[in-house]
């Protein structure tokens, strides 16, 4: 079945998280195989008459092949995301053993933190599922379709798509990738000559640099909601600030050095961007991959029909113009009535509702918003499945001693200036090899923040910190690429030798940033 379309495709890639966050590429194989050509074994060869490609290995630079060798033994080695964190369940199982903990104590910790994170759980899949039910509607495929005009060159594609993708990551990440991909796509087929490769890594750029400082940062919107931060971390956040040991975004996205932090960044990749673009001899098209692009916007619609008079309310937009009016009523009077800031009224839910609501009355009829939902819904099951599994890890940390160890252990190696830099790459670090979307945040928080009260280190900047950190991780492990490469049809081995070498640039500028920007900010 060749060709898919874009929503097709994306179905094909929230089935790609299947509950375990499937290794390099796995998750893509079934959608690779339908989209690329049977009759094209030979997709490295070049198209035109008597012309033949140099080898893949002629063609890769020396850092993409790097990249490429970090992959295949990844792919070997390493489990699945699933597997970390059972792996990682033990781990800290024989961590607590070690600092002294009673293994009565940490089972006990580990019931009791299970389900500790079940509404935070629900509020990130609903974020990945509101997030696509947003982009695969037919006024945002309409406007895929236009971006997908304005480059005109292969370079200018590959820097747009760059731009576009983490513009749109700091509104939502889960939109992004989506989004980002769709857009790829479209590009790649009407612009002649672009790197299929290059563009998909562009795609996927969001999630490897700002997102976590965005609408959707999940680190940021949790610590400043009650409902979505457990008792151990505003406890440890009211020792420092004391009152309800809530941080408002004010204080973390929103303050002027988490801007710059973020806008360095943007420009630092988007200027790899330029640079990372392959020249033509080395380009590898859809086409010469043997993947068959489409028309967009033709593909995507949707023809409703009414057999039965009970078909009326479900294509009816009658209730979808109700339901939005009643929730902008809402919106209104919320943020209105929000003390100080209105932006402080800005949580998890309520990310969620705008989502929901804007697709809602994108999609126009509710029987179309039903579909785009329930082909979204596979995305969040890495989440459903995973998420108690860090509850279990959360607990053993934060209600045994081991987070006052762990607290311990980084202020004894680090100081005022350098505990910033330090905690960026330890979230890096573990990033790769815990890819969470935020929610290893809610497990370290309670030692990261303690150390940072004993080192007086503002605590807002920490989170923003540890955001920056924990995205650039994603440069490094597929995880969450998988939705992306199964709209587009690739594998990760395909995209991570560009996604490698734009995380040697942005993550030592982000060390930089972490490090200059932490003395100006008063603790706590």
């Amino acid at each position: 079945m060749a060709g898919r379309d874009a929503t097709d495709g994306t179905e094909a890639g929230g089935s790609g998280t299947d509950g375990t966050g499937t290794g390099t590429g796995s998750g893509t194989d079934g959608t690779e195989a339908e989209q690329r050509h049977p009759e094209t074994p030979d997709a490295g060869k070049d198209p035109r008459p008597g012309g033949t490609a140099a080898p893949p290995e002629e063609r890769e630079t020396l850092l993409a092949r790097t990249a490429l060798r970090f992959t295949a033994f990844t792919e070997r080695w390493l489990p699945d995301a699933f597997g970390f964190v059972l792996v990682g369940t033990f781990l800290i199982f024989a961590l607590g053993m070690s600092t002294g903990e009673r293994p009565t104590t940490l089972v006990d910790a580990w019931g009791k933190g299970f389900w500790s994170l079940i509404e935070f759980t629900l509020q990130m899949a609903m974020i990945i599922i509101g997030g696509y039910a947003v982009a695969v509607s037919a006024p945002v495929a309409k406007l895929i379709a236009r971006l997908a005009r304005i480059p005109r060159s292969p370079r200018a594609a590959i820097t747009f798509t760059a731009a576009v993708a983490m513009a749109s990551s700091y509104l939502n990440w889960a939109f992004s990738l989506v989004f980002s991909a769709i857009l790829a796509k479209e590009i790649a087929r009407v612009v002649r000559g672009v790197d299929y490769r290059a563009i998909g890594a562009m795609a996927f750029l969001g999630l490897g640099t700002v997102w976590a400082q965005g609408l959707s940062g999940s680190a940021a919107l949790q610590v400043a909601s009650a409902v979505s931060s457990p008792k151990p971390v505003r406890d440890v956040i009211a020792d420092g600030r004391g009152g309800d040991g809530l941080i408002p975004l004010t204080d973390t996205i929103f303050t002027w050095q988490s801007l710059l932090a973020t806008a360095v960044v943007f420009a630092v990749a988007l200027t790899m961007a330029w640079f990372l673009t392959p020249t033509p001899a080395r380009a590898k098209t859809a086409e010469d991959l043997g993947i068959e692009l489409r028309p967009l916007v033709q593909e995507n619609a949707h023809k409703v029909t009414r057999s039965r008079p009970g078909d009326w309310l479900e294509s009816s937009p009658v209730f979808t113009v109700l339901i939005g009016l009643l929730g902008l009523w809402y919106l209104v009077r919320h943020f209105a009535g929000a003390p100080g800031n209105p932006v402080e009224a800005l949580d998890l839910n309520t990310v969620n509702l705008i989502l929901l609501l804007l697709a809602l009355c994108l999609h126009w009829r509710p029987i179309r918003m039903v579909d785009a939902v329930r082909r979204g819904a596979p995305a969040a099951s890495g989440v459903l499945l995973q998420f108690p599994f860090y509850g279990g890890i959360f607990g053993m940390i934060a209600f045994t001693g081991i987070s006052k160890q762990v607290a311990g252990w980084l202020v004894s190696v680090s100081n005022e200036l350098f505990f910033a830099p330090l905690i960026a790459l330890y979230s890096a670090v573990l990033g790769v090899f815990v890819p969470s979307g935020g929610s290893k945040w809610v497990i370290e928080a309670p030692y990261v923040i303690d150390a940072a009260n004993q080192l007086h280190v503002n605590q807002g900047w920490m989170v923003v910190v540890y955001d920056l950190g924990e995205a650039s991780a994603n440069l490094l492990q597929p995880f969450w690429m998988l939705p992306t490469l199964a709209i587009l049809g690739l594998k990760a081995r395909d995209i991570m030798g560009y996604t490698f070498a734009m995380f040697l640039a942005c993550f030592p500028a982000v060390l930089v940033m972490v490090t200059l920007l932490a003395g100006t900010l008063p603790f706590p």
